[in-house]
């Protein structure tokens, strides 16, 4: 089957394996698109490929075209690229339910979706978009894995191959002080859990949604709610491409496309912190009309490592607390043993915490140095590295320090179980937690060996962030003067220190002030400023799609 969608200058086309078996050639397979059309040569100005199949092709139909052994033939554009990629208005793409960010959450809706479809014999058309270069690209967890509703989403997923073959074996809690680890009861009941990556997870489900029809689109960054005369939103639109640092356009321009939902359902599963996310709470004030709290954050930094085999124990799971925080500072470490000899390794630290000299990055890196720590890791070396902000919840105690916290996470646990007559709320929002500067000293952290512990550019590298250096900055001030004369003055400059990818540097000018150099380039996008800046003065943006981290195994 053939499928021509024409929009004016934007052709959506995708080649489907249907039965009789013998219509197409069964070589192709589904990410092969016509590999003996010579696209350079037809006059098509821009081809972008997609996971599902489908390409975006700038350039006109002149001419009908017909398949021939599987393979497009008499294919004829007219016009010239400076044509199709001048153009001032937006296309528009119609589906009945449009979803943002293909990880779990959106990949699962859409996967459900589609089942209810086949159900109720309907048919609805769902597209995703997603602003990593490939699906799983910009997907990080630890991660444990519970199935359950994966059995319900699909039950057969074990016969599927779905990448989850690694039961956990045992698990420990542990106590950290700065030599000894104390062995605690394990709050955790991980029995018939899983240890998984799950940016291979949400790859595989991907392919689960292309099967039931879904249209999946990565290189795409959503950047705008598109709305109604209602003021109801109608849709998204992706961000412009090919636009320079000076907002000239480059040759490769290319406007944004408009995917508007007929069904009127956008579904925005953007993860922690998401930018649209954030709009629609703040335009149709939905804390303050469910009388919420604030949400709290916390920022996890992960490393892969591949161990020794003799070291390696297939579904060991490890959970510690204390030890490299102070007890004022909540958060914890976890160690997972995955397969094939990886380890993942990792510290999530709570966005309120107080001292501003705290570097994430730089505890993350002593953590591995701890006695009980280090062996696991000797001889072995790191696969990658990232780090995600996270929604914080659950337990809330911790707010008056890790002893009291632990104490009242006991009673709550095993005696309470759950059932607990008081709700405790949040404290400050964690950019306002953050004390001053001439209230605590600074941290002393040791120089990486090379060998354990790693420099923050050895840490990028593994990261596999890019980002196209010439376009506009996707992190922005409203108040350019208040990094130097608010954040580095009051705070001493905490951003160099939380961002765990070293976006932000203060350097001195000509006259020996520091001023805030911004690093856009190293960007993770794991959200922790937009969250732990203390005047809330940077601006957090989509960058241009396919930029960013590039997760395998995370």
């Amino acid at each position: 089957m053939l499928r021509i969608l024409s929009r004016k200058r934007w052709n959506l086309l995708k080649i489907r394996q249907y039965n009789p078996p013998n219509f197409f050639n069964p070589s192709i397979s589904s990410h092969q698109f016509c590999p003996q059309f010579d696209f350079s040569s037809s006059g098509c100005s821009q081809v972008r490929f997609f996971s599902s199949g489908y390409s975006l092709i700038r350039g006109n139909f002149e001419n009908s075209c017909r398949i021939e052994g599987g393979f497009l033939r008499n294919f004829s554009f007219v016009g010239s690229k400076r044509r199709f990629c001048s153009g001032s208005s937006r296309e528009s793409m119609e589906y009945d339910v449009v979803i943002v960010g293909a990880g779990p959450a959106g990949l699962s809706a859409a996967i459900r979706l589609k089942q209810l479809c086949k159900e109720k014999d309907v048919d609805l058309s769902i597209c995703v978009v997603e602003k990593g270069a490939e699906v799983g690209a910009h997907i990080l967890s630890g991660n444990v894995f519970e199935p359950r509703a994966l059995d319900e989403l699909i039950p057969e997923w074990k016969q599927e191959q779905a990448p989850i073959d690694t039961p956990i074996s045992s698990d420990k809690f542990w106590f950290l002080t700065r030599d000894r680890a104390l062995s605690l009861p394990s709050p955790f009941d991980n029995k018939g859990n899983y240890i998984i990556s799950l940016s291979q997870l949400v790859r595989w489900m991907a392919t689960k949604a292309e099967e039931l029809g879904v249209e999946i689109y990565p290189g795409f960054a959503a950047s705008e709610i598109l709305y109604n005369k209602n003021h109801k939103v109608t849709g998204i639109a992706t961000n412009d491409m090919g636009i320079a640092k000076d907002g000239s356009r480059k040759d490769n321009f290319q406007r944004g496309v408009e995917l508007k939902g007929m069904w009127r359902v956008t579904l925005l599963s953007e993860g922690c912190r998401g930018s649209l996310s954030e709009k629609i709470i703040k335009e149709y004030k939905l804390r303050e009309k469910g009388n919420a709290q604030h949400q709290t954050y916390a920022l996890g930094i992960k490393e892969v490592w591949e161990i020794d085999a003799s070291k390696h124990q297939p579904g060991f799971v490890l959970h510690t607390l204390g030890w490299p925080l102070d007890y004022n500072t909540y958060g914890g470490s976890f160690l997972y043993h995955m397969k094939d000899n990886l380890v993942s390794v990792g510290l999530v630290v709570a966005l309120n915490y107080q001292n501003p000299f705290l570097n994430p990055y730089e505890e993350f890196q002593k953590l591995k140095h701890h006695p009980a720590i280090k062996p696991m890791l000797e001889g072995g070396s790191v696969i990658q590295y990232g780090a995600r902000t996270l929604n914080e919840g659950g337990f809330q105690a911790f707010d008056y320090g890790l002893v009291p916290g632990l104490t009242m996470s006991a009673i709550e646990h095993y005696i309470l179980r759950g059932r607990s007559p008081w709700t405790l709320k949040h404290g400050k929002p964690d950019h306002e937690a953050t004390n001053v500067a001439n209230l605590h000293s600074p941290i002393d952290y040791p120089k990486p060996d090379g060998v354990i512990s790693f420099d923050m550019p050895t840490s990028l590298y593994r990261s596999n962030t890019n980002h196209d250096h010439d376009q506009p900055a996707h992190l922005r001030l409203k108040d350019p003067l208040i990094p130097q004369e608010v954040n580095f003055p009051k705070f001493a400059g905490p951003e160099s220190r939380y961002c765990p990818a070293r976006v932000y540097e203060y350097l001195p000018d000509d006259s020996g002030d520091m001023k805030l150099q911004i690093n856009s380039q190293n960007c993770l996008h794991c959200k922790a400023c937009d969250i732990k800046d203390p005047k809330q003065n940077i601006v957090w943006k989509v960058p241009e799609g396919g930029g960013g981290p590039g997760y395998s195994v995370m």
